[in-house]
């Protein structure tokens, strides 16, 4: 196999891995926020009890580093299939 397939598959992997985080997130999330809002929170009340609380930094931090992963492989993926760039050129243009 090839190193450029290789590659290429570790990018799928990495996508669709980062896909699988990202959907449990982003449920997490909506099912927070709308649990909170009818709750009557505030967005002020939301980050009063959240400030300082670890478990809401790691699961943010989670989710951005999901989307830090996810979201390069498929600009470049996009750009090579619909823009018709070349691999290093959607790679660079991905980030």
């Amino acid at each position: 196999m090839s190193a450029h397939a290789i590659a290429q598959a570790r990018r799928w992997y990495w996508q669709r891995i980062s896909a699988m985080v990202l959907a449990v997130c982003v449920v997490l999330h909506l099912v927070g926020m709308i649990w909170a809002v009818r709750g009557g929170l505030t967005a002020a009340e939301i980050l009063a009890r959240t400030q300082g609380n670890g478990l809401f930094a790691a699961f943010y931090a989670v989710f951005v580093l999901a989307c830090a992963v996810h979201v390069p492989i498929g600009l470049a993926t996009i750009a090579r299939e619909w823009g018709r760039l070349g691999e290093r050129a959607a790679l660079w243009l991905a980030g």
